[in-house]
């Protein structure tokens, strides 16, 4: 307990000591991904409510350092897409990112009231594709092995958490020393082409059945619950995806910044084009 206690009130002093320095950040806006069901980079099609919360700490008037956690969802469909309708493929998973990195201000904003930034950093997410079946029912997919992940060569079942290399920028607009509006757009490039559930080539469907299942042989290709289509599945190992491309995903949005501890000065961190309420007063 005495171990305990004196934790706590390290703590506590660090933090009240380093407060001003701290900025809680809230973040609302939406998700989206790009990959073989969303073939375009960016795009307002297909994407969800995003919503998110972190801390900015002031190593600089210019630099900090950046924690966050982000929840979204990623969705595609081949119906919306529109390339690949015979294939007929849709999916939707969460996802969470959290998110380590360094974020650099153009311009002062002890000095100007706007600024240009961008950031970098590295991110581990966690994301679950699912489907629904032809009864509606939801099913998720990476257990399944829709590619023959399990028996076929080179094809194992991919992981649900991984990393990936976040980048972005935004612009920023002081309403005061203490409160900070934020427009972001932030890349997430990922090492996984398994976001959508798709990615290289059909697998034999007799094997799959096989090794895998009815349920992976159904969703593996649903060209055939196409209504008036009769689609055979595809012939072995023609290409299913685009294994060369991996997936991206991304957030935009805006976001409110909070200095934990409010400052009523500019604590000779080049304030001169402040009010004395801390106002900025020039562009």
């Amino acid at each position: 307990m005495k171990k305990l206690f004196l934790s706590t009130c390290i703590l506590f002093v660090f933090t009240f000591a380093h407060a001003q320095n701290l900025h809680i950040t809230l973040f609302g806006g939406i998700s989206n991904y790009q990959g073989d069901l969303q073939p375009k980079r960016f795009t307002f099609r297909q994407s969800n409510a995003a919503a998110g919360a972190g801390l900015l700490y002031e190593i600089t008037p210019k630099l900090y350092a950046r924690a966050n956690v982000t929840f979204g969802r990623l969705k595609g469909d081949d119906k919306i897409s529109g390339l690949y309708l015979n294939r007929n493929l849709s999916f939707s998973s969460p996802i969470t990112d959290v998110h380590l990195g360094l974020e650099y201000d153009l311009l002062n904003l002890y000095d100007r009231s706007f600024t240009p930034f961008v950031f970098a950093g590295i991110s581990a997410f966690h994301f679950n594709p699912s489907t629904l079946d032809s009864t509606g029912a939801k099913v998720f997919l990476q257990p399944l092995g829709t590619e023959g992940q399990g028996f076929f060569a080179g094809r194992t079942k991919y992981n649900l958490t991984q990393l990936s290399l976040p980048f972005g920028g935004g612009f920023k607009f002081a309403l005061s020393e203490n409160i900070r509006v934020r427009v972001e757009m932030g890349l997430r490039k990922t090492f996984t082409d398994y976001l959508d559930d798709v990615s290289s080539t059909y697998a034999d469907p007799v094997l799959l059945l096989q090794n895998n299942g009815q349920q992976a042989l159904d969703l593996a290709f649903r060209g055939d619950e196409l209504k008036g289509s009769g689609t055979p599945y595809p012939a072995v190992n023609s290409m299913r995806g685009n294994a060369g491309s991996k997936d991206w995903y991304y957030f935009a949005g805006v976001g409110v910044s909070f200095r934990l501890a409010p400052r009523f000065d500019n604590g000779g961190r080049g304030g001169a084009g402040k009010s004395k309420t801390g106002c900025p007063v020039s562009f």
